[in-house]
């Protein structure tokens, strides 16, 4: 099938969060957008499904905290476009040593950016959270109103239905083979199965395969590693199910160092919590292992020690596989692809694991650049391909070294 198939204002490929919230985006504004998915919609090989992400603003990196705190902003206004929930608020916990440079770092963003928040030794913490929460007596514990549980395949779907609701076109199992300048203006993007289209812009939001899919396009290599990473559900003992569910006020929670340990209270399972480790192994996304369980021995021992027995700490009794997009600094690649392509193609990726909670900006963010060249009051020096080029280890972070 040789013949252009339509076309289009923008052209995003990969149909996960990120693409999804670009699509409601872009659509909102008037663009005629069509929305490639290289799988079926809502499926489970990569980032953007399962039942919970948190949400939270503490970041040692103070330049997340505006991102984040905008976010909230749109996350509402799509809900109340939708009718319907899928972010739950709570409160947050980031906790590890006294001394932990990364803890420090994210005291201060909470300082610089005025937001309220306590720190707590063990006996305040234990008194905050009526003796659910025990650390050693050299950790503090941040606590933050701001935090949450976000449900992520039912917010890819919002963010589709938006977008098909403003006119977006949305076509899955067709994956992109290439990515070409058209000889008069924009991009052709071209199936597997032969469609092309034609568009006057192209984003490229196509998670864990986004390095492959931009090396064959324009040969340039993102610093992007897939990894396999695992959320884990642990039983409740019996009779503590209430001391642990999010409508008993429990945080969303991030324990800082080795491992670095994070989870969301009892939400989406009755009786189950979910904690897991943030991190995972290298993996080819279309040869996975599929295998559970990452430093699972140092989080039996934190779980046993954190929640004082009362959760089941044998072993997690649900898993759901996932995969994270990793960049050597963990910071987000957010840039136009340059090269042959100049400003017509965007590429978003790397979110390390991070990223869902600001998929509402990142669609802004990607809009912005698509139709104006620049995102506003945003911080993109730091999302730039080019610092890479500069230090091959990205972005510089005193609590990292």
């Amino acid at each position: 099938m040789g013949s252009f198939s339509d076309e289009y204002d923008v052209i995003i490929v990969g149909g996960g969060v990120m693409g999804s919230s670009a699509a409601h985006q872009l659509a909102k504004r008037g663009q005629k957008t069509l929305l490639l998915e290289q799988f079926d919609f809502l499926h489970h090989r990569g980032s953007s499904h399962g039942e919970s992400r948190t949400i939270r603003p503490t970041y040692p990196e103070d330049y997340y905290y505006p991102m984040v705190m905008e976010s909230y902003q749109l996350w509402d206004q799509a809900q109340a476009e939708i009718g319907y929930k899928v972010l739950f608020n709570a409160r947050q916990l980031d906790m590890s040593q006294a001394d932990d440079k990364c803890l420090r770092a994210t005291i201060s963003t909470c300082q610089k950016h005025g937001a309220k928040h306590e720190i707590l030794d063990r006996r305040g913490l234990n008194d905050k959270f009526s003796g659910r929460i025990d650390i050693p007596e050299d950790w503090i514990g941040l606590f933050t109103e701001n935090g949450g549980v976000i449900k992520p395949t039912k917010a890819v779907s919002m963010f589709q239905t938006l977008a098909f609701k403003y006119g977006a076109v949305l076509r899955d199992n067709a994956e992109v083979h290439n990515i070409e300048k058209d000889e008069v203006k924009g991009v052709v993007v071209t199936t597997t199965k032969g469609e092309k289209f034609r568009g006057k812009k192209c984003v490229v939001t196509a998670g864990a395969w986004t390095s492959k899919l931009v090396k064959t396009v324009s040969g340039i290599e993102l610093p992007i590693q897939p990894l396999e990473t695992c959320a884990l559900y642990w039983r409740i003992k019996e009779g503590h199910e209430a001391k642990f569910s999010i409508e008993g006020d429990f945080p969303t929670f991030a324990s800082h160092g080795g491992p670095y340990v994070y989870g969301t209270p009892c939400l989406e399972y009755p009786g189950l919590i979910k904690v897991a480790v943030h991190g995972g192994d290298p993996c080819d996304p279309d040869k996975r292992p599929w295998k559970t369980g990452h430093m699972m021995d140092s989080l039996k021992q934190w779980i046993e020690r954190t929640f004082k027995g009362m959760v089941d700490s044998s072993g997690p009794v649900a898993t759901q596989l996932c995969m994270y997009s990793w960049t050597p600094d963990e910071d987000f690649i957010i840039d136009f692809l340059g090269g042959g392509f100049g400003k017509d193609v965007v590429v978003a990726g790397g979110f390390s694991g991070h990223g869902f909670k600001m998929s509402p900006i990142i669609g802004r963010i990607l809009a912005d650049l698509v139709l104006t060249g620049e995102a506003e009051g945003v911080e993109m020096k730091y999302f730039r391909i080019a610092r890479f080029e500069e230090n091959p280890k990205g972005n510089f972070k005193d609590f990292m070294h």
